[in-house]
């Protein structure tokens, strides 16, 4: 690992810099822009969910594929992933959008002492992936990127973007005409 970056005010940040030579990371969203600077992670940094005055918890998830294999946008696949979440039920699933190479979600903890979603995250996977009939590293990367959401305008406005990615990659002219999308359960502030 590199040494600290200095920062603008002169003080070390714990920060790695990477250069040409590091590896290059597991991506599944896009690199961090911080002071115009774009920084990538080797691995998604997975914070707790802040439970703050009784307000809802609803975090934003993005998974992806395995090198990035198109194999998630199907009648078979969707089925798959949304018997999975009903099955992994200490984690609710609200708002989804299931992509070729990723899968946008939204969820909430189903119980007080629910498990870290890290945890929760791999045993859907693992069943998506049983269904399918494939091995474990061949269908899912190891990591996934996640974000609380703090506000309930947002929940409906990050909606409104991930419904949208479909017309976006060019998959179809209307956000409302992909199939593989749908609500499971309703997420509420």
């Amino acid at each position: 690992m590199s040494a600290p970056a200095e920062s603008s005010e002169g003080r070390a940040s714990a920060r790695p810099r990477l250069g040409p030579d590091a590896a290059k990371p597991e991506t599944c969203g896009s690199p961090s822009l911080r002071g115009g600077a774009t920084i990538d992670r080797k691995h998604p940094i997975h914070l707790l969910p802040i439970e703050a005055h009784n307000r809802s918890i609803i975090v934003f998830v993005t998974a992806c594929t395995a090198g990035r294999q198109q194999i998630l946008a199907t009648p078979r696949s969707h089925a798959a992933i949304a018997r999975s979440w009903q099955r992994a039920s200490t984690w609710l699933v609200g708002r989804y959008v299931i992509l070729p190479e990723h899968v946008h979600l939204f969820c909430a903890p189903n119980v007080i002492d629910a498990p870290p979603l890290e945890r929760w995250m791999r045993y859907w996977k693992s069943l998506v992936t049983k269904s399918l009939g494939a091995k474990s590293e061949t269908v899912w990367q190891r990591h996934h990127w996640d974000r609380q959401l703090r506000r309930g305008e947002s929940y409906d406005k990050k909606w409104e973007y991930v419904q949208s990615n479909p017309v976006r990659h060019g998959l179809i002219a209307e956000a409302d005409a992909w199939s593989y999308q749908g609500e499971l359960n309703e997420l509420r502030w």
